[in-house]
C-alpha cells in the first residue's frame, strides 16, 4: 500500500478506500466480487460468495464455518468469519479470535505470493493465540502453533502448505467420562481340606 493512500486496514489485509462499496449511511460493505483469496474482480465478474458484514456465530459455530472455508481453499473468507467473531468477542477472548484470524490471512499472503506478508502475520498470530494454553473451544493451539512454524520454516523452499486445522478431532471436545476400573482378579476356588486318615465328607444329596 503506498504511503499517503487511504486504506481500511481489515484482518492486517489492506483494502484501499475508494474500492470499498458502502451502504446509504457510508459504511463499507463487501459487494465488491472477489476470488478465492479474496483479490477483488472487476466490476460485474462472478467472485466467490463474500461474508456478510454483520455475520454473529455462536463460537463453535464459527470455527465449523470457518473450518469448511479452509477446507475449500478459501482463507480470506474464514479470515472474515473468525474477524467477526473477533469483534463480537468480550476481552478476554479477543486476542484468541484475533490470533486465529491473523494465522488464515498468513495462509492467505502465502498463497498470493506474498512470503513476506505471510511470515509476519503466521509469527503474529501464533504468538497471540499461545496466551490460550487451555485450549478453548476446542481449539488446537499446540498444533496451530506448530503449523506455523512448519509453514514459516519452509517459506524459502517454496513448499506447499500442509492443511490448517483449527480444532481437535470432535471426539476429543466430548466431556470426560469416568475412567473403569479392572476388574479384580478372580480368586481360585478352595478345595476343603481334610486330615490324614479321615473320610472326607459327602457333598449332600441335592436330589434328596
Amino acid at each position: 500500500m503506498s504511503i499517503g493512500r487511504t486504506a481500511e486496514v481489515v484482518g492486517e489485509i489492506a483494502v484501499a478506500a475508494s474500492d470499498r462499496d458502502r451502504d446509504e449511511q457510508g459504511r463499507p460493505r463487501n459487494a465488491r466480487p472477489r476470488d478465492g483469496l479474496g483479490r477483488p474482480l472487476a466490476p460485474g465478474a462472478t467472485g466467490e460468495p463474500r461474508i456478510p458484514d454483520d455475520l454473529l456465530l455462536p463460537p463453535e459455530e464459527s470455527l465449523r464455518y470457518a473450518q469448511e472455508l479452509l477446507d475449500a481453499g478459501r482463507p480470506f473468507h474464514a479470515h472474515e468469519v473468525l474477524e467477526a467473531s473477533w469483534k463480537a468477542a468480550p476481552d478476554t477472548e479477543r486476542d484468541l479470535w484475533q490470533g486465529l484470524a491473523q494465522l488464515a490471512v498468513g495462509l492467505t499472503h502465502l498463497l498470493r505470493g506474498n512470503r513476506i506478508g505471510a511470515r509476519a502475520l503466521l509469527e503474529r498470530g501464533a504468538n497471540r493465540i499461545g496466551r490460550y494454553p487451555d485450549d478453548p473451544y476446542g481449539v488446537d493451539i499446540g498444533g496451530l502453533i506448530a503449523w506455523s512454524d512448519r509453514v514459516c520454516s519452509t517459506l524459502d523452499r517454496s513448499v506447499p502448505p500442509s492443511p490448517m486445522r483449527l480444532c481437535h478431532p470432535a471426539a476429543s471436545r466430548q466431556p470426560p467420562t469416568e475412567p473403569r476400573r479392572p476388574p479384580e482378579p478372580r480368586q481360585p476356588a478352595s478345595t476343603p481340606r481334610h486330615r490324614p486318615g479321615s473320610t472326607p465328607r459327602r457333598p449332600a444329596d441335592s436330589a434328596r
